[in-house]
């Protein structure tokens, strides 16, 4: 038996895998697309690239000051700048576990494992309480 044969792992194995592999790709293409669009310019920046090194020796809260860029989750309504559209791949990427977890729940569920469903959900609630920062101690 090798590594490519399916029938040694578990369902929740290749489907945590699946889910794994085509999160991180769309992550990766994401990221090279907002590359892209960023440095060709089809999405303009909200600091033109000629300025960046004016700036980015700064302090994070100085640099927040000086170039208007917006704090915590609020580059989501900003997608359409090029310096900021990088932060979806970004974001897609530190997701992908919360999508492989949430993958493997509906197997958890059909075998009535439900130490494991429960873990998954407290996981899950862990990852996103830390991602939207409520439990960062930064109030």
């Amino acid at each position: 038996m090798g590594l490519n044969d399916p029938g040694q792992y578990d369902e929740e194995q290749l489907s945590y895998a699946a889910w794994l592999h085509w999160s991180t790709l769309l992550g990766f293409l994401t990221l090279i697309g907002t590359f892209i669009a960023y440095v060709f310019g089809i999405l303009p920046a909200r600091i033109p690239l000629e300025h960046l090194p004016q700036v980015w020796n700064l302090p994070a809260d100085e640099y927040l000051k000086v170039t208007g860029m917006p704090k915590g989750w609020a580059w989501i309504g900003m997608l359409g700048s090029g310096d900021l559209a990088s932060f979806l791949g970004i974001a897609i990427l530190s997701g992908c576990s919360v999508f492989c977890i949430l993958a493997v729940m509906p197997v958890y569920a059909k075998r009535r494992d439900w130490i494991y469903l429960v873990l998954c959900v407290l996981e899950i609630v862990i990852l996103v309480s830390a991602a939207s920062g409520l439990i960062s101690g930064k109030h």
